[in-house]
């Protein structure tokens, strides 16, 4: 039976079929922080260096980032539960690896077999939230969501923590696993489906590819996922270079940056739900025009301050908290604007969504890391050029959609 769309009310604010997609969207960042505390404890056991058991972390990331483009189009052909039984078994089968990995090596291979299995619930949480819902009612939702990937940074170290001291490293995964089979009877049992027979689609080779053509030339569609992206590649610089500035440079107590990353979490969460109140009365891209103003001058100020040798901790501080918060209300809103004209291929519209976005992120990591030279202004000027690409790349898609730039 396919659902109708429909909005839901204030009495239905989080609807069984919304709960689903939080826990499935929930997989990938409780998948990438849950297991941090056992890095060390990870390197012992298997006998390696913390170099190589941080390269399982990259791997997954770039799992996520490449799985995504191939879960769209099956969501579009078969409905949007198919996927979903696919991507949660390959998730749970590949974490019961993870468990049982004897090498570094192995865990790497299956680290990346889960993230190509852990991908397909932001894919198709997307997506189905697209099948329901009109673009505003849409970026509530998704409001509703970043809750979730808010909350995960802050309590998925606390639980990994909490594991890895009463089961050791191994039972993290096997909770991966239970997780895995626990969604999947939800997803089985509860869960709708979404699309529309009248919007399925061909999965011929040349029909998906002239589709993911045609939206990389849809203006609007390609302007928003990137302004998203952009933002978020900005917090993936975060995340590489924070450790570094915050706690070698600055000499913040390695058990006190959970405090700092935790609490730009929680500035993430307020605005997320300050957005669901403010898209009610306002246009989404008006919302979108204020919000890219945090991360713009967060990450101007970042540079500045490097620039000129004032990245004092306060600074540094104040910057990351602005731009990170200011996600909050970017990413539904920009999210929901490059979807708002898909519903005809909502599917392979969230998975390039994702996987552009993933890239970014992965790119801006990467260019944190390999541009180290002791000081903050790496981490700085890649967050500002993030900051600035934002508010250019909605530019561009306001054009596409036919607003004046």
């Amino acid at each position: 039976m396919t659902a109708t769309p429909r909005a839901p009310t204030s009495s239905t604010r989080f609807p069984l079929w919304l709960l689903i997609c939080a826990s499935l969207t929930a997989l990938a960042p409780l998948s990438i922080d849950m297991y941090l505390p056992s890095f060390p404890a990870l390197a012992a056991d298997l006998h390696t260096e913390i170099g190589q058991v941080q390269l399982t972390l990259g791997t997954f990331l770039v799992g996520l980032a490449i799985g995504q483009a191939f879960y769209g189009p099956i969501s579009d052909r078969y409905g949007r539960k198919a996927p979903l039984y696919i991507g949660l078994t390959l998730y749970g089968a590949a974490a019961a690896g993870c468990a049982l990995a004897g090498s570094v090596e192995s865990l790497m291979l299956w680290r990346f077999l889960e993230a190509l299995g852990g991908c397909t619930g932001l894919v198709v949480s997307r997506a189905v939230i697209r099948d329901r819902l009109e673009a505003k009612e849409s970026a509530r939702a998704f409001s509703s969501l970043m809750l979730v990937m808010g909350l995960a940074p802050i309590l998925a170290p606390l639980i990994g923590g909490a594991i890895l001291s009463a089961l050791g490293w191994r039972a993290i995964f096997w909770v991966h696993c239970g997780a895995a089979v626990l969604i999947l009877w939800f997803v089985h049992a509860r869960m709708e489906e979404s699309l529309d027979p009248a919007h399925r689609r061909t999965l011929h080779p040349g029909t998906v590819l002239r589709n993911y053509w045609e939206l990389l030339r849809d203006r609007e569609f390609l302007g928003y996922s990137l302004t998203a992206g952009c933002v978020q590649a900005g917090m993936f610089a975060y995340i590489a270079g924070s450790p570094f500035v915050l706690i070698e440079l600055h000499g913040i107590d390695p058990s006190h940056y959970g405090f700092v990353f935790g609490a730009n979490a929680f500035g993430l969460i307020a605005m997320s739900q300050i957005n669901a109140r403010l898209v009610r009365a306002r246009s989404l891209d008006a919302v979108l025009g204020m919000a890219l103003y945090a991360p713009l001058l967060a990450g101007l100020m970042l540079a500045v301050a490097a620039l000129a040798g004032m990245a004092v901790l306060p600074v540094l501080l104040v910057g990351f908290f602005v731009f990170l918060a200011g996600m909050g209300c970017i990413t539904p809103n920009a999210s929901a604007l490059a979807l708002a004209h898909q519903s005809h291929r909502a599917g392979t519209a969230s998975a390039l969504m994702g996987t552009l976005q993933f890239g970014f992120g992965t790119l801006a990591g990467a260019a944190v890391s390999l541009w180290h030279d002791g000081t903050a202004l790496p981490l700085a000027v890649v967050m500002a050029l993030c900051g600035c690409s934002a508010v250019l790349m909605r530019r561009y898609g306001r054009v596409g959609a036919g607003v004046p730039a």
